[in-house]
């Protein structure tokens, strides 16, 4: 695709004055990206990733970078956000990537170094038609590659491997595109402190990781009312206060104790692109997503009491009768991003979030997922209630569950193995969902089953009403597991919770 090397006018953010282009080939000579063979193990369900030189490099990136533009191209696409995370790596692998993009014809419009939610803000404001961001996520510090996105949203499995296929083949559009930088921390700091509405000041501990987050978050502290306490703020890719990920009870232990050593209302955590929150409680208990989702739904339930309501299939269920007792339409989604998004999509939910810490907000803004604007929403929440957030934790309905587990299975059996239990459970006359694996219901608790995209192994979670429940529901599963020869010994390992 040709244009006519001057920045795409979308809404005025593209335009000729308001942000400075930036050649990276000079006019009328645009560079050659060559053909690449893109391992295809990077080419995950959701996302590109994998470790830096050894699966992905430079070269790779550039590759990727112009069969992306050439997608976006097909679709009469022409501009596209680029931002990039922390990681030693991911500056580089930014101007790789937007290298073979504007060898397509794309005008980029760089936005630095910042969390994923940053990115996405900036994909709204400038109403940009694509979106990448170089990422690890909460992956270790030697791992590194590419969110993407084409209006809004996210690639599926398909088109990321089409786009392997893309530039193996070299077969890339032609056009002579743009640089541009459109720097957006001090606008998304801006967008999340007039978020924040609180009835009294609150005393908030707030670990960013070493992540990308921390840029933000030292901004936004210095704007919010009350005492804040940064954990980790500064920005280093080697992660080394702890592992970049909130979903692991282990790197949430120094909140934990920073939170009640300093007399904080809550602690928030993110992982290393910011879309992922962990939340403590004043007593240092973890909260579970699924009871900050409940707590946050309550909240936009009050202005649109029919709303739905969007969990993944991991979420208790005592969140799906909460929504529906509060008036809600509770809707249950398969566990992943993009299976989310879908959802939100279909049924236009104001309120979303997946177990791993994803929550997207769609009742005042543009549907994404944004960790740090989910913080500040529910701070709204606990200054609003005339009790602490941890009295609102206990009011909330108590079960016992444990964490999930993976379960070693070979690869080729995974599938088998839930065909075989949902097939035995359905003949019985059990009542099961079966959207994402084989979540198995009864009137004391709940289990679920299903294959990891991931891995040779199944995951597995359960959760009862009652202790006695929950050693039911682990033993049920258990012998369903071991009719279909599956080792199933880690459920009576772990402790009950």
């Amino acid at each position: 695709m040709k244009t006519n090397g001057q920045p795409y006018r979308a809404d005025g953010a593209f335009a000729r004055g308001r942000v400075r282009p930036e050649r990276l080939a000079s006019p009328g000579s645009t560079q050659t990206i060559s053909a690449r063979v893109i391992d295809p193990a990077i080419l995950r369900d959701e996302d590109i990733r994998g470790i830096v030189g050894r699966s992905v490099d430079a070269a790779d990136a550039a590759a990727l970078g112009a069969a992306f533009g050439t997608l976006v191209a097909k679709g009469d696409g022409r501009t596209v956000v680029l931002g990039f995370d922390g990681r030693l790596t991911s500056r580089a692998l930014a101007v790789a990537f937007a290298r073979g993009m504007i060898t397509t014809g794309m005008q980029v419009a760089r936005v630095g170094l910042g969390p994923t939610p940053m990115m996405q803000f900036a994909r709204v404001q400038l109403r940009a038609d694509a979106a990448v961001m170089v990422t690890g996520s909460h992956d270790p510090p030697e791992y590194n590659g590419f969110k993407l996105s084409v209006h809004g949203r996210s690639l599926t499995h398909a088109e990321i491997r089409r786009l392997g296929d893309i530039a193996g083949d070299g077969a890339f559009a032609s056009g002579d595109g743009l640089m541009l930088n459109r720097p957006m921390l001090d606008a998304y700091v801006e967008r999340l402190s007039g978020a924040l509405i609180l009835d009294h000041p609150l005393a908030v501990a707030w670990d960013a990781s070493n992540g990308a987050v921390g840029a933000v978050l030292t901004k936004l502290c210095t704007r919010l009312p009350g005492r804040h306490v940064l954990l980790n703020e500064m920005v280093d890719g080697t992660f080394p206060a702890h592992h970049p990920d909130p979903a692991q009870p282990d790197a949430l232990e120094r909140l934990r104790k920073i939170v009640v050593a300093e007399e904080c209302d809550l602690g928030v955590a993110f992982d290393g692109d910011g879309d992922r929150i962990g939340v403590v409680d004043g007593e240092g208990r973890i909260l579970r997503i699924d009871q900050i989702l409940l707590l946050l739904a309550r909240d936009v339930l009050q202005t649109h009491p029919d709303a739905a309501i969007i969990a993944d299939v991991g979420a208790s269920q005592t969140f799906f009768d909460e929504i529906a007792r509060l008036g809600g339409h509770p809707v249950m989604a398969r566990a992943s991003r993009g299976a989310v998004e879908a959802k939100i999509v279909e049924t236009g939910a104001l309120l979303a979030g997946e177990i791993n810490g994803h929550i997207f907000f769609g009742d005042q803004d543009d549907q994404y997922d944004d960790a740090l604007y989910a913080a500040v929403r529910l701070m709204n929440v606990v200054s609003r209630a005339d009790c602490s957030l941890a009295a609102l934790r206990d009011g909330l309905p108590q079960t016992f569950d444990i964490p999930e587990l993976s379960l070693p299975c070979a690869e080729e059996r995974k599938d088998a193995v839930i065909d075989e239990i949902g097939a035995r459970l359905a003949a019985a006359g059990a009542e099961i969902t079966a959207i994402d694996g084989i979540r198995f219901k009864a009137d004391e608790g709940w289990w679920l089953l299903r294959a990891s995209h991931k891995r040779a192994a199944l995951l597995a979670r359960c959760e009862g009403t009652t202790e006695a429940g929950l050693v039911r529901m682990k033993q049920a599963l258990r012998q369903e597991l071991e009719r279909s020869r599956v080792a199933a010994g880690a459920l009576e390992d772990i402790s009950n919770n």
